[in-house]
């Protein structure tokens, strides 16, 4: 082969990756428009209960919350004491006895004058797919706000939406993170992955007993 028939493979490879990459980006960020913040949220009109979804994310071995899980927990709070939503629904990792994000998650909003009946707590919720999976087919959403950081919200709205729960996303960002490049650039695969996990092979979550809220 020469080395010209072999650029030509390596650039039409790469193309048609990009196209590829920016058809999945696309159709991940067609609920962007359901982004929003607090202060323009408008649930009144809602079924209620009203539900608001918080992600986990890190947790420290102290048992406090990592800046943007903390970002996430203080945003849902808002929503609740503005009367914009009637539960949280804390879905975190705790797939061992020594690590628990929405325990922790909990113990916040109670200590912060949440009532008890309207701290929903999803022990499963390992990724973003079985969070927006679970809240559907366990706790029998069918409408929710999500609350994570920007970065994170376009793909959490798709998959949600994509998997039949309707949703809006608010914004968790209360404060500069530095620099994120990290976090974008595992977005990109991350979203390929949500794309596929969508439309190809659905991963197995853990499903279990319905306990819908009320």
């Amino acid at each position: 082969m020469t080395r010209r028939r072999l650029m030509l493979i390596v650039a039409a490879v790469l193309l048609t990756a990009l196209a590829i990459l920016a058809l999945v980006r696309h159709d991940v960020h067609r609920y962007d428009r359901r982004i929003t913040r607090v202060e323009n949220l408008e649930t009144s009109g809602w079924k209620r209960p009203r539900v608001a979804i918080v992600f986990g994310a890190s947790v420290y071995s102290s048992g406090e919350l990592s800046p943007m899980l903390e970002d996430r927990v203080k945003t849902a709070l808002a929503l609740y004491q503005e009367h914009k939503v009637d539960r949280i629904l804390v879905s975190g990792d705790n797939r061992t006895l020594s690590y628990n994000e929405p325990k922790a998650m909990q113990e916040y909003l109670l200590s912060h004058t949440v009532a008890p009946r309207d701290v929903i707590v999803d022990y499963a919720g390992r990724s973003t797919y079985d969070t927006c999976l679970r809240a559907r087919e366990i706790f029998g959403l069918r409408r929710a706000v999500l609350v994570t950081q920007a970065f994170h919200l376009s793909r959490a709205l798709y998959l949600a939406n994509e998997l039949g729960l309707d949703a809006v996303g608010v914004i968790g960002d209360q404060q500069p993170y530095g620099s994120l490049d990290y976090q974008v650039l595992r977005e990109v695969g991350a979203e390929i992955k949500a794309f596929f996990n969508v439309h190809i092979s659905p991963p197995n979550t853990l499903l279990g007993e319905k306990l819908p809220i009320e």
